[in-house]
C-alpha cells in the first residue's frame, strides 16, 4: 500500500511541479535526519523552483491526506526537520535575495537563503542580519524563521522573532496570507478565528508565558495581543514548519559597527563565568558566550587567558579606538570576578578564537573519553540572572541520574546548550533519558525558564510543554494549530500533538541490526564501525559553500551543491545501509556508491569536521565490501595498482617507449579509455631514471656522525618526480643528516586504500614493515617528502594492520621533510630566499599531519606569504577518474588556481604533493615545485 500510494503522489506532483520531485531510496534517505536525536522516513522529497510550486504539491498532499514537511539546511537539534510524507527542500532553488533596501533597512529573502549569503549582500550598505546561530555558514533563513533561531548576538540584536517585519505564507489548506502587525493580509477566516481565540483568553495570554529573552517553547500567542499589535509575522516565527509553509520574508536588518574587539574572561570555573554574565550586560554587549575547558582543546587553551572557563564579549565602536575603549571599560567592571583576561582586535584572531566557540556544537557530541554524547537538553534558557543557580542544579541533576555533559553558550541570554552522554542504543538507557528529561524539564520551570531557548521544541522537548504552560494554554496551541491547519497536514508530532520524546530515535534500528564485520581497526570508535557512522551529528558544516581560508571540507559539496555529496549525506547514507529500512541491499548498495563515487578522500573531514568524521576511510571500507569478489572500475587496476606499473616499467627500461606512446593522440586515447582514464586528462611524463635507482649511484650518503634519517622512496617521489628525491637529499647533507633508504621497495599502500583494495594494501603494508623494520628497531626517524603517503602511513597502515606493532612503531616515526629539518637540525639556517609563495597545502597535510612546521621552515627561509587551503582537485586517482574531470576542475577553481592567477610576479609557486603539482600544470599551465626542490635551489652558489 505505501509503495502504491508514493507511485500515486509521485506521479501527481511530476504532473504539476518544476522542481525536482525524487521518492528513491538514495534521496528519501538524505532526509530521515537532522541534528537531532530523531529519524523519520519520508514518502519522498520536492526541490519546489518558487511558491506556486509550493502550492502544487500542497494541493496534491491534501487530496490524498499525505503530510507535508518544510526543511531547510536540515540543522535542527530537536527533529523538526524531520518528516513523514513528502519533504519541501528549500535549499536548491527558492534561495533568492529578491531586495534589499538599506533606507528602510529591510531586506526580502526566499526560505532556501543562507544566513551567510544574506550578511555578505547587506555587509555592502554596513547592514546585517543580527541572530547568527552558530550554523550561519549554511543555514537558511526559512530553517530560523521555523525555529526562531538567536545566535550569539542576540544580547544586542534579539531572536529572528526580533528581526522579521512580514511574511508569506501558505497554509496546508491552499490559503494565501501575509503575515505582519495587524494582520491586513491574514486570511478573514483565519483572522476571525484568532480575535476569538486571543479575545477569550486575554488574561492567560497576558499571564501564561515566561519574561525571559530567549522563550522560544510553544506558540507567541501572545504575540496577537491588541497591546502588541497584533503581530502575526512574530506569532508564526518559532511554529516549526506546523501552521504554514514560508514563501518569503522581509527581515530587518542591522547597522554593522564600525570596529569590534573581542574581550576574553577568564574564570575560575563554568558557575563563576555564568554568574558574571548577566553584570555585563549594562555594558551593551554585542555577545555574551560561555565555555569551560572541557570544550576546548589543548592547542586552542594556550590562545586563552588562564581560567577553567571563559567568557567571549565582543564589544562595538564607531571606530577601533571607540571599540577598544569600550572593551577595556568592560574588562574593569569584571576584573574582581577573572582570573584573567585578553583583548583581541585583529580581526584573523577574532575568527580564530570564535570557531573554537561555533564548533563546540559538534566537539560537544565526545566527552573528554570519547564516548558519545548526544542533544535532547541542547538549549533551555532560563533568566540570565539564575543560570549560575541553575546550573548548579543542573550538574547535580546530572550526578544523581549518572550523567555527563559539557554545558556552553548564550551566558548573556541564560541559554544553554549541552549534549549528554545518553545511552540511547539500549532499553535501560532511553528509560532514563525519558525520566531525565521529566526531572530537568521541572528544574528548568522552576527557575522560570523556558524548555526551548533557541533550537525550538520539535520532537526533543514537545512532549513537555504541559509542564511549561499547564495543560489549558496547551489547549491554547491546540486550538491555534488547528485553526491554521484543521487537517494535521503540516509536520504532525511536532508542538502540538506531539510524538514521544522517546520515540522515532535514530538509533534503534542500528541497535536492532549490531555490529557488521569491517576491515579498518577504527580505534576513536571502539572498532565499531556504527559508531563511526555514528559520528555525524548533522551540524552540516560540511555544507558550507564558501572557501574558508585553510578548511579542506568539503570539496566535492562545493562543487556539486548536493546533498548527496557533503560529508553529511554520505554519513546519512551509510547510517541507512546499516539500518537496512529504506537503503536495503547492504554493501551493494548502488545509491551509497553513487555518493561516494565523488568522494576525493581528501580526509578533510577528518580535521574539519567538529567530531572528526573520516569519509575517506569510510569509502574504502565500503568500496572494499562492494567490489569485493565482482569486476572492479578499470581504473581500480591502471591507478589503484599504480605502483606495480610504475616499478614495472622502470624495470623493463620500457619509460621512453611509454612517453612516446602517451605522446600519440589516438594511442593515447586507447590507453585512457583501457584505463578508466578521463579522455580530458593528459598522462604525465615518466623520468628516465627514479630516484632509487639515482640514489643507488651516489657515494656521498652524508656526514659520518650525522643523525641518521630514513629517506622514504614513496611511489610518486621515486618513480614521478624523483627530482624532489634528490633535492629532499642535497639539503639533508647540507644540514648535517646523514640518509639512508631503504634498500628495497616500500609502499604505504596509499592508492590500494583509496580504491578500496584492502586485502592488496595490507599484504603491501606487511612487505613494507618488513623492509623497514631494522630502521624502526634503530630508532630512527622516518622523512616522507609525498604528504598522502605520509598521512597513509600515520593512520591507514595502523588501522589496517592493527594486530601489527611495527606498523604502530612506523605511523610514530614518520616525519615530514619541515619536520626532520626542525626536530634534527634544529641550528640549520636555510637560504635567504625572500620571495612570496603561492600554491597549495596539501590536504592529507591539513587533515592528519598539520603543516606548523612548514610555516616555520618558510619563514626562516624568507618565503611569505599562505598557501592555499581546500583540495586541488586532483587527489591522487580522483581526478584521473573518467567522469571526474569536472568536479576535479572545479576544486582547483575553489581556491588554488585564482590563488595562482592572482600571485604577483616572481611568486614562488610551492606543493609539495605530486597531484597538486600535476593539477597546477595540467589546469593553471604553471610549474610548481617541493619546498626540498626550491631549498635546494637556494643551496647552489
Amino acid at each position: 500500500m505505501a509503495q502504491a500510494q508514493a507511485e500515486d503522489v509521485a506521479r501527481a506532483l511530476r504532473g504539476v511541479v518544476r522542481g525536482e520531485v525524487e521518492f528513491d531510496s538514495g534521496s528519501r534517505a538524505l532526509v530521515t535526519m537532522d541534528a537531532s536525536n530523531y529519524r523519520r522516513v519520508p514518502l519522498g522529497v520536492v526541490a519546489p523552483r518558487d511558491a506556486d510550486d509550493v502550492a502544487a504539491v500542497l494541493a496534491v498532499c491534501r487530496e490524498r491526506g499525505v503530510p507535508v514537511v518544510a526543511r531547510g539546511a536540515g540543522t535542527s537539534i530537536a527533529g523538526q526537520a524531520t518528516g513523514v510524507g513528502v519533504v519541501l527542500d528549500f535549499t536548491r532553488h527558492m534561495r533568492a535575495i529578491e531586495s534589499i533596501d538599506p533606507d528602510s533597512r529591510t531586506a526580502v529573502v526566499q526560505p532556501g537563503v543562507i544566513l551567510d549569503d544574506l550578511r555578505d549582500a547587506a555587509g555592502a550598505y554596513g547592514l546585517t542580519f543580527g541572530p547568527d546561530p552558530s550554523t550561519h555558514s549554511r543555514c537558511t533563513l526559512g530553517g530560523m524563521i521555523g525555529n526562531n533561531s538567536c545566535g550569539s548576538h542576540s544580547v544586542a540584536w534579539g531572536t529572528t522573532a526580533d528581526n522579521v517585519s512580514a511574511l508569506d505564507v501558505l497554509t496546508y489548506g491552499g490559503e494565501r496570507a501575509r503575515l505582519a502587525p495587524g494582520g491586513e493580509g491574514v486570511p478573514a477566516r483565519l483572522r476571525k478565528g484568532a480575535s476569538a481565540l486571543v479575545q477569550g483568553e486575554l488574561a492567560r495570554l497576558r499571564t501564561g508565558f515566561p519574561e525571559l529573552p530567549r522563550r522560544i517553547s510553544g506558540y507567541a500567542l501572545d504575540e496577537l495581543l491588541p497591546e502588541k499589535g497584533e503581530d502575526w509575522a512574530r506569532a508564526f516565527t518559532g511554529s516549526e514548519g506546523t501552521l504554514g509553509v514560508l514563501t518569503a520574508a522581509t527581515v530587518k536588518l542591522v547597522p554593522v559597527p564600525g570596529a569590534r574587539v573581542l574581550a576574553v574572561l577568564g574564570y575560575a570555573d563554568e558557575s563563576a563565568a555564568a554568574e558574571a554574565a548577566a553584570g555585563l550586560l549594562p555594558y551593551g554587549p554585542l555577545t555574551v558566550e560561555g565555555m569551560a575547558n572541557d570544550l576546548v582543546s589543548d592547542a586552542a587553551r594556550a590562545s586563552l587567558p588562564k581560567g577553567g572557563a571563559w567568557l567571549f564579549v565582543e564589544v562595538g565602536g564607531d571606530d577601533a579606538g571607540q571599540a577598544k575603549a569600550n572593551a577595556e571599560a568592560l574588562c574593569r567592571a569584571a576584573r574582581a570576578g577573572t582570573t584573567d583576561h585578553t583583548l583581541v582586535t585583529e580581526p584573523a584572531g577574532q575568527r580564530s578564537l570564535w570557531r573554537v566557540r561555533e564548533d563546540a556544537s559538534g566537539t560537544a557530541t565526545r566527552m573528554p573519553d570519547g564516548s558519545e554524547a548526544w542533544p535532547g537538553w541542547e538549549d533551555c534558557a532560563v533568566p540570565p540572572q539564575r543560570l549560575g543557580a541553575y546550573l548548579r542544579d543542573f550538574r547535580a541533576l546530572l550526578g544523581e541520574y549518572g550523567l555527563r555533559g559539557l554545558p556552553y553558550g548564550h551566558f548573556g541570554d541564560g541559554c544553554i546548550h549541552v549534549r549528554i552522554d545518553f545511552d540511547l542504543l539500549g532499553e535501560a538507557g532511553i528509560r532514563k533519558f525519558r525520566d531525565f528529561s521529566y526531572a530537568l524539564a521541572d528544574a528548568v520551570v522552576a527557575h522560570g525558564g523556558s524548555l526551548s531557548g533557541e533550537h525550538g521544541d520539535g520532537q526533543a522537548r514537545a512532549e513537555l510543554l504541559p509542564k511549561m504552560y499547564g495543560p489549558e494554554m496547551i489547549g491554547l496551541f491546540g486550538r491555534f494549530k488547528d485553526l491554521w491547519d484543521p487537517a494535521g497536514g503540516l509536520n504532525p508530532g511536532m508542538l502540538v500533538r506531539p510524538d514521544r520524546i522517546d520515540e522515532n530515535l535514530r538509533f534503534e534500528p542500528l541497535a536492532r541490526r549490531g555490529p557488521v564485520d569491517v576491515e579498518f581497526g577504527y580505534p576513536h570508535d571502539g572498532g565499531d564501525f556504527s559508531a563511526a557512522v555514528r559520528r555525524c551529528v548533522g551540524v552540516a558544516k560540511c555544507r558550507n559553500e564558501s572557501s574558508s581560508g585553510a578548511s579542506v571540507m568539503c570539496p566535492s559539496f562545493r562543487a556539486t551543491g548536493e546533498e548527496k555529496h557533503s560529508t553529511r549525506g554520505r554519513a546519512r547514507l551509510l547510517h541507512e545501509m546499516l539500518a537496512g529500512e529504506v537503503v536495503t541491499d547492504g554493501w551493494q548498495s548502488e545509491e551509497v556508491r553513487d555518493a561516494l563515487d565523488l568522494c576525493l578522500s581528501c580526509k578533510g573531514c577528518r580535521t574539519d569536521c567538529p567530531v572528526g568524521v573520516d569519509m575517506a576511510t569510510y569509502k574504502a571500507e565500503f568500496m572494499h565490501h562492494h567490489y569485493e569478489g565482482r569486476r572492479r572500475p578499470m581504473a581500480h587496476y591502471s591507478m589503484g595498482r599504480l605502483p606495480e606499473w610504475l616499478r614495472l616499467g622502470a624495470a623493463t627500461r620500457a619509460v621512453p617507449l611509454l612517453n612516446a606512446g602517451a605522446r600519440i593522440g589516438p594511442l593515447a586515447a586507447v590507453a585512457k579509455k583501457l584505463g578508466g582514464i578521463a579522455p580530458e586528462r593528459d598522462i604525465p611524463a615518466l623520468p628516465r631514471t627514479p630516484f632509487t635507482r639515482w640514489w643507488r649511484k651516489q657515494s656521498d650518503r652524508g656526514p659520518e656522525d650525522g643523525q641518521r634519517v630514513v629517506l622514504w622512496p614513496d611511489t610518486f617521489t621515486n618513480y614521478l618526480s624523483p627530482e624532489a628525491g634528490s633535492a629532499a637529499v642535497e639539503v639533508f647533507r647540507d644540514a648535517g643528516l646523514r640518509i639512508a633508504v631503504p634498500p628495497k621497495q616500500v609502499c604505504c599502500g596509499l592508492t590500494y586504500v583509496s580504491t578500496g583494495q584492502l586485502d592488496r594494501a595490507r599484504t603491501v603494508m606487511r612487505r613494507t614493515l618488513d623492509h623497514v623494520e631494522p630502521a624502526l628497531d634503530a630508532g630512527l626517524p622516518v622523512a616522507v617528502l609525498e604528504p598522502p603517503c605520509a598521512a597513509a602511513l600515520k593512520t591507514d597502515v595502523p588501522e589496517l594492520l592493527g594486530d601489527d606493532p611495527r606498523a604502530a612503531r612506523l605511523a610514530a616515526s614518520v616525519r615530514t621533510f619541515a619536520q626532520v629539518l626542525e626536530e634534527y637540525a634544529p641550528d640549520w639556517t636555510p637560504p635567504r630566499l625572500d620571495r612570496p609563495v603561492a600554491g597549495q597545502t596539501h590536504c592529507h597535510q591539513h587533515a592528519v599531519i598539520g603543516e606548523a612546521a612548514e610555516k616555520r621552515l618558510r619563514e626562516r627561509a624568507g618565503l611569505t606569504g599562505e598557501l592555499s587551503g581546500g583540495c586541488c582537485g586532483l587527489a591522487g586517482n580522483f581526478g584521473f577518474e573518467a567522469g571526474h574531470y569536472e568536479v576535479s576542475a572545479a576544486c582547483a577553481e575553489d581556491q588554488l588556481l585564482p590563488a595562482v592567477r592572482e600571485a604577483v610576479p616572481g611568486t614562488e609557486l610551492l606543493a609539495d604533493g605530486y597531484s597538486c603539482r600535476t593539477q597546477l600544470e595540467q589546469l593553471g599551465g604553471v610549474r610548481s615545485r617541493h619546498l626540498a626542490e626550491v631549498l635546494a635551489d637556494g643551496l647552489k652558489p
